[in-house]
């Protein structure tokens, strides 16, 4: 489901939980471990104030009333550019994971994107990971790869690969 900026303020404390969940997990999602609730909190507010004025799309899966996953879609505000967006921070809870739930996250991602009006998804993610694998598996394209582009939440350097998947709105 889409949430709204007062859905996703009401639902911030489990927001926070899965994003200090996929840190510690060691996922490379702009954060360095250990991750305060104070920090996780912050960037929260932040994507809500984004979801707010219309730049971001916050798509959540909840499981016994609370988040267990969620997908971001960053929308390009330059005028040459609104026809594209990013996918951002698929999180899916450590509890709840290989059960197609990141799929399940993507495909209402990409919809969300089609209604719109984005046609061009552009994604990141750490080489040689599952979300790489994804990716691949959901068809977007690999388009390259730079060494060293991000810390892992230890402070290890790790290359990132880039990818895109086009679809009609």
């Amino acid at each position: 489901m889409i949430l709204s900026a007062d859905q996703a303020i009401s639902k911030l404390e489990d927001l926070i939980d899965l994003l200090i969940d996929a840190v510690d997990g060691g996922a490379s999602v702009g954060f360095l471990a250990p991750l305060s609730r104070e920090e996780a909190g912050a960037y929260w507010r932040s994507v809500i104030e984004s979801i707010r004025v219309g730049n971001r799309i916050l798509i959540a899966i909840e499981h016994g009333g609370r988040v267990i996953g969620s997908v971001q879609i960053a929308r390009e505000t330059r005028a040459n550019g609104r026809h594209r967006g990013e996918a951002l921070k698929l999180f899916v809870h450590s509890s709840m994971r290989r059960g197609g739930l990141a799929r399940r996250l993507m495909a209402e991602m990409e919809e969300a994107a089609r209604a719109a009006g984005i046609t061009l998804l552009l994604m990141d993610t750490r080489k040689d990971s599952q979300g790489e694998r994804l990716c691949e598996s959901l068809g977007y394209t690999r388009w390259g790869e730079v060494p060293d582009y991000a810390r892992d939440p230890d402070g290890t350097l790790r290359a990132t690969s880039f990818y895109y998947r086009r679809f009609n709105a």
